[in-house]
């Protein structure tokens, strides 16, 4: 399973940085190992150190949102997390499907888990860990209004953006990246 990619944007971060010496590391190829909820893949890399394997997270990627509501306040949503087996206060989002763009997947996401509808700009995008192919793109947006209640039959929760703030700090959300990029993104750290 060939995943293709657009490489991110780190023009602005890595320039004046010096560049790693080519070729440091050269694929093999790649197989599935497992396929269920997850699919996992066995990568085949010449290192630095040698011919390794790695175990690579194949997963399709992500939109989250950060939306304000008129009062400026935070919406999360409390969803259970079974890694952790944990109820958590999470930034709405979920998977961008198949042929969908990331704007409409954070916009449905939205909808489907708060019942808010809100006009969103791209903050921009994350890697989400160095052994999974997912990207995680990030959304924010200000008065967000309420359409229905949750379709998903999520408790929403708004939070002022002071607590959010300490919610990040406390890392009890699976986003914690995502948030900080997004309040960056408003002018809001």
């Amino acid at each position: 399973m060939q995943l293709e990619r657009k490489p991110l944007s780190v023009a602005d971060s890595t320039e004046g940085l010096p560049r790693p010496p080519t070729p440091m590391w050269k694929k093999h190829g790649e197989r599935v190992v497992y396929s269920g909820y997850r699919t996992i893949l066995n990568r085949t890399y010449t290192t630095p150190d040698g011919v390794r394997d790695f175990e690579i997270k194949a997963e399709s990627d992500v939109a989250v949102v950060l939306a304000l509501t008129p009062g400026r306040d935070v919406l999360l949503v409390r969803e259970f997390r079974p890694g952790i087996e944990e109820w958590l206060l999470e930034l709405p989002g979920g998977n961008v499907d198949g042929e969908e763009d990331a704007v409409a997947s954070a916009s449905r996401e939205l909808l489907e888990e708060t019942g808010f509808t809100v006009t969103l700009r791209h903050a921009g995008a994350m890697v989400d860990c160095a052994y999974s192919t997912r990207r995680c793109h990030v959304f924010v947006g200000d008065d967000a209004t309420r359409l229905h209640d949750s379709a998903e039959g999520l408790e929403v929760v708004l939070m002022s953006i002071a607590r959010f703030r300490e919610h990040l700090r406390g890392g009890q959300l699976t986003d914690v990246g995502a948030g900080y990029r997004a309040l960056d993104a408003l002018g809001l750290l």
